[in-house]
């Protein structure tokens, strides 16, 4: 049973009727209409044969943070499918830090699972999986364009594959505790000085602190590039080039140096994903980067302190105002994959009904392709567990003002392995503490990114 199994490693058995299989492949259907001159009118790409074979599809997804999203996606959309189309669905579930370690056991053993969904774009796979060229262009086809965030985060320009395909992606909104800001003399944050101004304030005054993590998880990883993109750093610039090294990095570095020496504690420097979910909803800090899973769960548990708990947009900073996604969902179809048609028309048909997902995640979950919730404006605007009522109208604005974690790039595979290294949180982190100045903390970390760059060109992938 479900309740029997540990929560990191949920597991659902849906048993349908026989599965399909796909009758004819795309490459072939659409060379027929090519030459037909149907390109572009042509129906779905993905048919059903019910007299085939039975099929399993096997699909690995993380415990979300709003579990009424894996309670719908499991016990709604997955056993609806699965009758619909025969098959018999498997979903398998594990916490945010088993991902990584879950994907590089099944590459090794050419064994997995049929669809396998990242937090992250995961182009260091590329030669694991196959295009989702096909999956797009289904998409595009019924949907219109998906946003350039999508494709920013799933396209190789180099190779000019598909590595990925992505439904969705979370906007991630300041959270800040509207008592204490009002107490420090601001309605809300703004830019990135703001948080330092008040901070100081509010951590003197009550000994709140900020709480914007330094450690090696993602939502540390998130933040910092958020800060050194709204500084004018980056990584690597449009065409692929390393440019960490610069002055506008280095005062993004001497920033949060300072604005954690003046507003944090060193419990930020041990945080894992969920920390600062915690700490906020037992008001232990004035504010944090983070998706409406802190303000949802303070709802749905009733928690005192989660009307305090206010949004607002990407902060200014510099150079512009800019905000990372909070996590984007790719998901890929391994090579070595059993169902690979069925886990194609899976997805194909889960954008179909992405409005429900949209609002089985309790608005955490945001389209890639904005037409399948033709009314999401109306309904952040307007939501009745809300303290005020439109409180996640934010989310509107902050679509817009998010970026991939290659930005102003692509994500590509250089990119992926220093995201998932820790080296960008590493150089935060020594330069906060002292442990190198922030000067040295950058070199090293340039250093890093180079040689990482170096070793994905030389394989043809960056």
């Amino acid at each position: 049973m479900a309740n029997d199994i540990p929560k990191s490693r949920t597991r659902r058995n849906i048993s349908t009727r026989p599965a399909f299989k796909t009758n004819l492949h795309r490459r072939h259907l659409l060379q027929a209409a090519s030459a037909a001159g149907l390109a572009t009118s042509i129906g779905p790409l993905f048919f059903i044969n019910s007299h085939a074979a039975q099929r399993t599809l096997k699909v690995l997804q993380w415990n979300h943070f709003v579990p009424a999203y894996d309670k719908w996606f499991d016990n709604t959309y997955v056993k609806e499918w699965g009758q619909k189309n025969d098959t018999q669905v498997i979903v398998d579930h594990v916490g945010i830090p088993a991902l990584s370690t879950r994907a590089a056991a099944e590459v090794s053993a050419q064994k997995g699972h049929d669809l396998f969904m990242f937090l992250s774009p995961p182009p260091v796979y590329e030669d694991q999986v196959i295009d989702h060229r096909e999956i797009y262009e289904e998409c595009e086809h019924k949907h219109g364009k998906a946003i350039d965030l999508a494709v920013k985060s799933t396209y190789n320009p180099k190779t000019k594959k598909y590595f990925a395909f992505s439904d969705s992606f979370v906007p991630d909104p300041i959270n800040y505790r509207k008592d204490l800001w009002d107490d420090a003399g601001l309605a809300a944050p703004d830019s990135w000085d703001d948080v330092l101004t008040a901070g100081r304030k509010i951590k003197q005054k009550h000994n709140i602190p900020v709480g914007i993590g330094l450690s090696a998880e993602l939502d540390t990883a998130m933040a910092m590039r958020t800060v050194l993109f709204a500084f004018g750093g980056s990584i690597q610039n449009e065409t692929g080039t390393v440019v960490l090294d610069s002055k506008p990095t280095l005062d993004a570095i001497k920033f949060v140096k300072t604005l954690y020496r003046d507003t944090m504690t060193p419990e930020v420097m041990a945080w894992d994903p969920s920390s600062n979910n915690r700490a906020m909803l037992a008001g232990k800090i004035s504010l944090c980067l983070n998706a409406i899973s802190i303000t949802r769960e303070g709802e749905n548990k009733n928690i005192p302190i989660t009307p305090q708990i206010q949004l607002t947009q990407a902060l200014r900073g510099p150079a512009r105002r800019i905000g990372m996604e909070h996590v984007m969902d790719c998901y890929v179809i391994w090579k070595f994959a059993e169902n690979i048609d069925g886990a194609k028309k899976f997805l194909v048909d889960y954008i179909d009904n992405f409005r429900q997902g949209f609002l089985g995640s309790q608005f955490y979950n945001f389209p890639c392709f904005p037409s399948t919730v033709p009314d999401l404006e109306k309904l952040i605007g307007d939501d009745p567990k809300a303290q005020p009522r439109d409180k996640y109208k934010v989310l509107g604005t902050l679509m817009h003002q998010a970026t991939n974690v290659g930005y102003p790039g692509y994500a590509n595979a250089a990119i992926d392995e220093i995201f998932n290294t820790w080296v960008l949180n590493t150089l935060f982190a020594k330069a906060a503490t002292g442990a190198e100045t922030p000067e040295n903390a950058l070199k090293q970390a340039d250093a890093a990114c180079k040689r990482i760059f170096a070793k994905w060109h030389e394989r043809g992938m960056v």
